[in-house]
C-alpha cells in the first residue's frame, strides 16, 4: 500500500489493514476482497435513490413465509431494486401510509386465523386508524392448506383489505395448498416482472433462476434432510392408559445442526406398508409397475409409501379425483358451492375409502398420483436443550388413533414415529426456527407456561436451557392430562426440578380423576391473584398445544384472571391481555 498514488485511509488505519493483511493466507486476502467488495454494493443498493422502496412484508409461525420473503427480497435486489424484508410482528404500522410498494406473504392457522405474531398487525388493518392507501401498488402471496375450510383466509382477508383502504393490485393474489413452491415462484416471477414494467426495468429472467440448488452439507431441509439415528423410543404412558405418548431421542452428531428452545423439528414420515398394499389391491396396481417422478423411474409401492399422502382424504384430491369420475354425485360434491358439503365428506376419511365408494374405470397409476398431495413434513416442539443435549433431539409424541366405520384409523407421523420407527433406525429430519417462541433474553425474568399433554415438550427444554445457563428466573408449569397415575408425562423430571428449584411453582390437572373434569384453565382460575402478581412482575406467559380448544379456553381464562385479581373490567382485561401482546410476552405455539 505503500507509494500508492491516493489512499484516502488515516496513517493509523493504513498501518492496521497492513499488519492485518501481513496475517492473512491467499485465500483469506481473497475472501477478506469478496466481503468488501459485498460491502460496497449492498451499500451501493441501500443508498438513497430516487427508486422506490419495495417492502416485503411476512406473517409467520413455521418460519416459511420468512423464507420465502427473503428469497424474493434477494430477487429484488439482484435485480437492482431497493427492498427490504419485515416480520408483521415488527412492523411499525405508522410506516404504512408511506409505503409505496408493498408485497404481503403471509400464512393462515385455526380457523381462518393469521399467524399469532401478525394479530397486532391485522387488528390494526381493521381498525379506524387504518390510513387510506390510496397510490399503494400491493400483492398478496397466501399460504395455507386446502384441507381446512378457510384455505387461505388470512391471505384472502389482507388482500381485500388493502384494496378497500385504496390500494392498487399489481399482481393477483396467489393461494398457495400445503405443496406451495412452484406456485408460489411463479408469483414472484410474476411480480417482479410487473414491477419491472412499472419501474422502468429490464424484463424478469426465467423462472428456472428460482430451482432449488444442492443444500451445503452444513445445511438441512426438506429437499435434503438430515438422517438422525434414533436411540430411545418409550412409551411414557402407564399400561392403563387410553393414550400412547412416545419419547423418542435423535442423533444429530456430526450434522451441524444447531436449534434453540423453542424450535420445531421437522419429520418426514412414510406411510405404513399395510397401507399401501391395502390402496393398490383396490385400485387394482401391481406393487412393482414402475411411475415416473422427478428423481426418475421408481416402483409405484415405494412412491406410494414415501411421497404421497394417503392416511388423510383432501378437498383437493376429491376435486382432482373427480375430473377422471363419471359419477354425477362426486362431481357435484367437488363444485365449489358445494365446499361445506364437502369438506364434512372428508372428515375422517382416506383416500382408500373414496376409491372403494367410487372406483374409475381404466384409471392409470400415473394419473392417480397427479391427484394426490405429495407427503408433508410434520413438525413437533423440541422437548430438549442444546445445552444440555449438545449431539441430540428428544420428541415427545401422541399416537393419533380414531375409528371410522369400526376401522382402527391412525395419523401417519405419530404412527411412524411410535410404532414403526425402532431404536437403530434413522429417520430425515430438518429443523424448523420459531423466533417467536423464545425465552426471555433477560435470565432473572419470570416465566409461566401452560402445556397439556404433549403441548409441554418445549418447557422441558426451556427448563434445561435454565438449569443449564444457571438462569435465575422464576419458572412456574401448568400441566394437564388424563390420570395422575397413567399419563404424567416426565413426572420424575418435573418432581427433580421442583426439588432443586430450577422449577418453582407447578399446578396440575388430571381430567378424569375426579367427578368433574379439571383443565389446566381452571387451576390457572384458582391460582388467579398470584398468577396476576407474576405478570405484574414482569412475568413471559407462554401456551403450546391444541389450537381448536385448549388455547381458546387458556385465553379467557387469561382474561377472566386478569378481571378477577386486578378488580377490573373484562375490556380493561382484554386491554392488558393485549399489551402483553404487544410487548411479546404472551407467547403462542398452538397446532
Amino acid at each position: 500500500m505503500t507509494g500508492s498514488p491516493y489512499c484516502p485511509l488515516t496513517p493509523e488505519q493504513t498501518e492496521l489493514l497492513e499488519r492485518l493483511i501481513a496475517t492473512l493466507s491467499s485465500d483469506q486476502r481473497l475472501w477478506v476482497s469478496g466481503y468488501l467488495a459485498g460491502l460496497a454494493r449492498q451499500e451501493a443498493l441501500q443508498a438513497p435513490t430516487r427508486a422506490p422502496l419495495i417492502t416485503v412484508l411476512y406473517g409467520t409461525e413455521t418460519g416459511h413465509c420468512q423464507a420465502l420473503a427473503e428469497k424474493l427480497c434477494q430477487l429484488l435486489i439482484d435485480r437492482g431494486f431497493r427492498s427490504k424484508t419485515v416480520d408483521m410482528a415488527d412492523y411499525d404500522v405508522r410506516q404504512l401510509k408511506q409505503e409505496k410498494f408493498l408485497l404481503v406473504i403471509t400464512s393462515t392457522h385455526g380457523e381462518g386465523d393469521p399467524p399469532a405474531p401478525a394479530e397486532g398487525f391485522f387488528d390494526f388493518l381493521h381498525s379506524i386508524k387504518a390510513p387510506r392507501l390510496d397510490g399503494l401498488k400491493f400483492s398478496v402471496l397466501a399460504l395455507g392448506d386446502s384441507s381446512y375450510e378457510f384455505f387461505c383466509q388470512a391471505g384472502k382477508v389482507i388482500d381485500g383489505r388493502l384494496e378497500a383502504l385504496g390500494g392498487e393490485r399489481i399482481q393477483p393474489r396467489q393461494d398457495c395448498d400445503v405443496d406451495y413452491e412452484k406456485p408460489a415462484e411463479e408469483w414472484m416471477a410474476a411480480v417482479t416482472a410487473k414491477l419491472a414494467a412499472l419501474l422502468d426495468q429490464q424484463p424478469i429472467l426465467s423462472t428456472t433462476q428460482f430451482k432449488t440448488r444442492p443444500a451445503p452439507t452444513s445445511r438441512y431441509d426438506r429437499q435434503y434432510p438430515f438422517a438422525a439415528l434414533v436411540f430411545e423410543n418409550i412409551n411414557l404412558n402407564g399400561r392403563d392408559s387410553e393414550k400412547k405418548t412416545h419419547h423418542l431421542e435423535l442423533s444429530i452428531e456430526g450434522s451441524g445442526l444447531s436449534y434453540e428452545p423453542g424450535d420445531a423439528v421437522a419429520v418426514l414420515p412414510s406411510n405404513a406398508p399395510q397401507w399401501v398394499d391395502e390402496l393398490l389391491d383396490a385400485l387394482g396396481f401391481s406393487p412393482s409397475e414402475l411411475v415416473e417422478t422427478p428423481k426418475g423411474a421408481i416402483p409405484l409401492s415405494e412412491v406410494l409409501r414415501t411421497g404421497y399422502e394417503i392416511a388423510c382424504l383432501t378437498p383437493t384430491f376429491v376435486e382432482n379425483y373427480a375430473k377422471l369420475s363419471l359419477d354425477p354425485e362426486l362431481k357435484r360434491l367437488s363444485l365449489p358451492e358445494n365446499r361445506r358439503e364437502l369438506m364434512e365428506f372428508t372428515r375422517g376419511r382416506w383416500v382408500i375409502d373414496l376409491v372403494h365408494q367410487f372406483p374409475v374405470p381404466g384409471l392409470s397409476a400415473q394419473d392417480f398420483l397427479s391427484c394426490l398431495r405429495p407427503m408433508q413434513p410434520r413438525l413437533y416442539s423440541i422437548a430438549s436443550s442444546q445445552a444440555a443435549y449438545p449431539d441430540e433431539i428428544h420428541l415427545l409424541v401422541a399416537v393419533v388413533e380414531y375409528q371410522v366405520n369400526e376401522k382402527l384409523r391412525q395419523g401417519t407421523a405419530s404412527s411412524y414415529l411410535a410404532e414403526r420407527v425402532k431404536v437403530g433406525d434413522r429417520i430425515p429430519i430438518y429443523i424448523e426456527a420459531n423466533k417467536h417462541f423464545r425465552l426471555p433474553k433477560d435470565p432473572n425474568t419470570p416465566i409461566i407456561m401452560v402445556g397439556p399433554g404433549t403441548g409441554v415438550a418445549p418447557f422441558r427444554a426451556f427448563l434445561q436451557e435454565r438449569e443449564a445457563s444457571g438462569a435465575r428466573g422464576k419458572n412456574w408449569l401448568f400441566f394437564g392430562e388424563r390420570r395422575f397415575r397413567s399419563d404424567f408425562l416426565y413426572q420424575v423430571e418435573w418432581q427433580k426440578w421442583l426439588k432443586n428449584g430450577v422449577l418453582t411453582r407447578m399446578e396440575v390437572a388430571f381430567s378424569r380423576d375426579g367427578p368433574e373434569k379439571i383443565y389446566v384453565q381452571h387451576r390457572m382460575i384458582e391460582q388467579a391473584r398470584e398468577l396476576y402478581a407474576w405478570l405484574e412482575d414482569g412475568a413471559y406467559f407462554y401456551v403450546c398445544g391444541d389450537a381448536s380448544r385448549m388455547a381458546p379456553d387458556v385465553h379467557r381464562a387469561l382474561i377472566q384472571v386478569v378481571q378477577q385479581a386486578a378488580k377490573c373490567s373484562r375490556e380493561q382485561a382484554e386491554e392488558y391481555i393485549k399489551r402483553l401482546q404487544q410487548e411479546k410476552r404472551y407467547l403462542k405455539d398452538v397446532y
